[in-house]
């Protein structure tokens, strides 16, 4: 078997008194869209930083490519692209000249660079723009021509961190099936959002961390069977007695109820017959109801129930 793209053992980074990963560990396996998930301040970037060698760390150790990761390790570098959450392209470079640019950082032959430049372009959806200066481009068009500078050198591991932040939703569109699709011509993906449904779309396992250290991790679906929640029931019903809430609470497996605006909100821990238990509960009772909506729980569910708060905090 071979050794994962990226291996994290037992990462420890101290500011001073504060500990911004606390014996994180993670692994990457080839081939994966990886999301890395956590609300603001905990330790993600820091984390990546680690991994690039661009920070200094405690204790632990980090292997890229099956290979230690150290500052001169610029074998293993060349076959990395980053793309980060700031845009980081030169005002006074075109579109093309900014992927040249970048490109020819890892790749001195002319001709191969030309080719791989181009590839970009088409890739990034920018052939119309290739003489446009930075200032001249849409939200998402420059953010298109950041991703473009990252990947031109067609790196073997890319890391995305909030790549569609303020763009629109063509613009999202296209930076997430560019994404699927380097990740189809083999390009193992790093991969960070604020955005819960885009890494439920695009992202083949994540890691859910916290103040330093990794909480959970799986594919979307064996997170979501770590958490109580398995659904969510809402049922318009114009009133109903306490005690009629009451006896709705003790059916099995529910574990919470509430009524307010005329909205019965029930939830669930397990079973496969919760609504129409409540259901037939409600026709037993003579209670008129409308509109009925069964849910299952997101990602964005796990992590509340997981970290205890919302991903921006």
């Amino acid at each position: 078997m071979s050794a994962p793209v990226v291996k994290v053992e037992n990462l420890v980074k101290r500011y001073r008194e504060l500990i911004a990963l606390d014996h994180f560990n993670l692994s990457i396996e080839e081939g994966e869209i990886f999301g890395l998930l956590g609300p603001n301040g905990s330790g993600k970037t820091t984390a990546i930083n680690c991994i690039l060698s661009l920070l200094a760390f405690d204790k632990g150790t980090i292997e890229v490519f099956g290979k230690e990761m150290r500052p001169d390790s610029y074998d293993l570098k060349r076959r990395i692209g980053v793309v980060m959450q700031n845009v980081a392209v030169f005002d006074a470079l075109t579109v093309y000249e900014n992927i040249d640019y970048f490109c020819g950082l890892y790749i001195r032959d002319k001709s191969l660079r030309r080719q791989c430049v181009e590839d970009a372009i088409a890739f990034a959806g920018l052939s119309e723009f290739r003489k446009f200066y930075p200032k001249k481009l849409s939200g998402g068009l420059l953010r298109r021509l950041n991703i473009a500078c990252g990947i031109a050198h067609k790196p073997k591991l890319i890391i995305l961190d909030e790549p569609t932040v303020a763009v629109d939703p063509q613009s999202r569109n296209n930076i997430l099936e560019g994404i699927t699709r380097l990740n189809r011509e083999g390009a193992t993906v790093i991969y960070t959002s604020h955005y819960m449904e885009e890494v439920e779309q695009i992202c083949s396992r994540v890691t859910i961390m916290d103040k330093g250290k990794s909480l959970a991790t799986g594919t979307t679906e064996e997170l979501k069977r770590m958490i109580k929640k398995s659904e969510i029931i809402s049922i318009d019903v114009l009133d109903l007695l306490p005690e009629q809430l009451a006896a709705i609470r003790a059916l099995p497996h529910i574990y919470e109820t509430s009524f307010e605006n005329h909205c019965l909100t029930i939830l669930c821990d397990g079973g496969k017959h919760n609504l129409p238990r409540v259901l037939n509960y409600l026709q037993e009772e003579g209670v008129p109801f409308g509109r009925v909506y069964s849910e299952l729980p997101t990602l964005n569910d796990v992590f509340l129930e997981i970290t205890g708060k919302a991903l921006r905090d």
